[in-house]
This record gives structure tokens, sequence and C-alpha cells, in this order.
């Protein structure tokens, strides 16, 4: 009966943890789409607080604080950007002792020396080996974790032509990570990752003057999430005026 009891309440905390971060999976992904990055942050702080130490929510977290500090970096704040990159950091390295949890750490770890970069310019000679090390180790011990190559992608996008950087091989690699998110259909709903990977290609189009290819994307993303501001209010009017002119 003991035993019973204890698998019962076993099977009860695995469901209210399940139950808890589908929540907070999905408030962010609302975050996202509507640019609530207040929100965002106040739940990040909220899942932090909570101390988990199951795997599954580290990773998660890492994930939100990973996506509050890009757009952090993007809008300039860089206090803030610094402040939750630490913690990020901090975050991750409680993942090493797991093995499973390899490429995924490595992924956020070629993210992060990107961030240092995007922060201060002068360090990219010094970690921008270092993040695409980081993201060829990921692909090495998982080559369907997606984020490793979006981070590839990243590397190619934003390093110079003269140092071997190509819009091309960005996306390329870019693609490669779309195919895998949509060859698995959990991937695809409610994952703020998801839309950025789809935004981010759009925008590389537009950059390397592939305007068709942009806008597929755009409408892509709308098809997917009509109530999506940044693209429907920003994005498409950019792409519209670079077309028309």
């Amino acid at each position: 009966m003991d035993r019973k009891k204890y698998t019962i309440t076993i099977a009860i905390l695995v469901f209210s943890l399940s139950y808890a971060m589908a929540s907070y999976r999905s408030e962010i992904y609302n975050c996202y789409i509507t640019g609530n990055m207040t929100r965002w942050k106040v739940l990040i702080d909220k899942l932090a607080e909570e101390k988990s130490s199951d795997p599954e929510v580290i990773i998660e977290l890492v994930n939100y604080q990973y996506g509050f500090v890009g757009w952090a970096i993007g809008n300039k704040k860089e206090e803030e950007a610094k402040q939750y990159l630490e913690l990020a950091e901090e975050n991750l390295g409680k993942l090493e002792i797991y093995p499973s949890y390899n490429s995924l750490v490595n992924s956020y770890k070629a993210a992060f020396y990107g961030y240092k970069i995007g922060l201060n310019k002068i360090l990219a000679p010094f970690l921008g080996g270092k993040s695409l090390d980081c993201a060829r180790t990921a692909i090495k011990e998982d080559d369907k974790n997606y984020l490793a190559y979006v981070q590839l992608g990243n590397s190619e996008f934003y390093m110079p032509a003269a140092f071997g950087g190509s819009k091309a091989e960005a996306l390329r690699y870019y693609i490669q990570a779309q195919e895998i998110m949509e060859s698995d259909s959990l991937q695809v709903i409610e994952n703020w990752n998801y839309l950025s990977l789809l935004t981010v290609i759009a925008q590389a189009y537009s950059y390397t003057g592939e305007y068709e290819k942009s806008k597929q994307y755009l409408d892509k993303i709308l098809t997917i999430e009509p109530d999506f501001a940044w693209v429907k209010n920003e994005l498409y009017q950019q792409l519209y005026d670079k077309m028309k002119n």
C-alpha cells in the first residue's frame, strides 16, 4: 500500500511540474508575440525564485533568459543584458553534470559568447572562434539539435566576409534548423523559438535583397500567428518600403 501511495504521489508531482512548465511556455510565447518583455522578465524572475534542481526546469529557464538577453542587447539595455547573461551562465553551469544535456549546453555557450561580442565588439577576435567551436561541438553531440544550427548561422551571418563569414551559409544553417524543428510537431506549437527562427530567416533574406523570399516567410509567420505584433506592425512595413524602393 505504501509503495502504491508513493507511486501516486510521484505521478502527481510530475504532472504538476509538467502543467506548471506548460503554463510558463504559453505565457512566454504570448509575451513574445505581443512584445511584452516586462512580463517576460517577471516570469523568468519568478521561475528562478523557485530554485528548482530539475534539469528540465533549469534548461527552460536558461532558454527564457537567453531570449531576454538577446532582446535587451537589441534594445540597448546593456546593464540588464549583462545581469541576465550572468544569471543564465550560472544556471547553464548547473547542467554540465548531465551528459544528456551536453549538446544544449554547448549551444547556449555559443550563443552567450555571441552575446558578449554584441556587448563589446572588441571581444570578437577572442570569442568568435569559441562561439563557433561550441556550436560545432553541439552538432557533433546531437546533429538534430536545431539550436546548434541557429548558432552556426548566427556566427556566419555576423562574421565579416573578410574573416570567412557568409550570409548564404548562414541561411543554409538557419533553414536546417527550421527543418529540424518542423520535423517534430511539438517543436512548433506555441514555441517562441520557432517564430524567432522564422523571423531571423525572413530578416536574413531581406538583408541579402531576396525580398520575395523574405515576404514568403513573413506570410508564413502571420499564417501561424496573425497577432505577432513585431512582424505585423514593423517588419512587414520595413520590407514593403524596401520592395517599393
